[in-house]
């Protein structure tokens, strides 16, 4: 059974300050799993990013940094906390879900061509059989060297371009959720 792993879901990602942002129904999608795999009783992991930036609103303690109420972990749902992009860095996941004998993930969560491309890259190379849930993920828009903006959809679509294939699947919500009835 596939473990949703749910990358910073976290109150600050909801404030003005993050930018203009694409998929506005990404929560829901995210809720839609949760709850499914909640009512399987799969294996669920909630990614929190822990800023070591003072004065980012991921800083410990700040209200950015707890979760989104919807998507707030149960006691039984492993949190895992991260400083970095990547949730296999320095985290403890990989041995986590190791010691458990899970070799299938499903990614949702933000953003898209940051945490959600970094873990799902490590994922992908550390052998797990990886899925990226699009329409439950979102980013934001960005600007390149050049100095050209790229609006949050073409960032979404480009970091899940970069995935596809070599490092993940990349489906939508009903698809990840077709995957628990394997």
């Amino acid at each position: 059974m596939p473990v949703l792993l749910i990358i910073d879901m976290q109150v600050g990602m909801t404030w003005p300050p993050s930018g203009v942002r694409n998929n506005p129904q990404a929560e829901d999608n995210i809720a839609r799993l949760l709850d499914r795999w909640r009512h399987a009783g799969a294996p669920v992991v909630h990614v929190r990013h822990i800023s070591r930036t003072p004065g980012s609103p991921f800083w410990p303690g700040q209200p950015g940094a707890e979760f989104q109420p919807a998507l707030t972990p149960r006691d039984e749902e492993h949190v895992v906390e991260k400083n970095v992009p990547d949730a296999f860095t320095h985290s403890g996941l990989e041995r986590w879900l190791h010691a458990r004998g899970h070799r299938a993930l499903v990614i949702a969560g933000v953003s898209t061509n940051n945490s959600v491309e970094a873990t799902a890259r490590s994922a992908g190379n550390l052998g797990f059989q990886t899925h990226v849930v699009a329409d439950a993920c979102f980013a934001f828009g960005k600007t390149d060297l050049r100095g050209v903006d790229h609006p949050a959809e073409e960032v979404h679509q480009m970091a899940l371009a970069n995935l596809q294939g070599e490092y993940a699947t990349i489906i939508d919500t009903e698809a990840a959720a077709a995957l628990l009835a394997r």
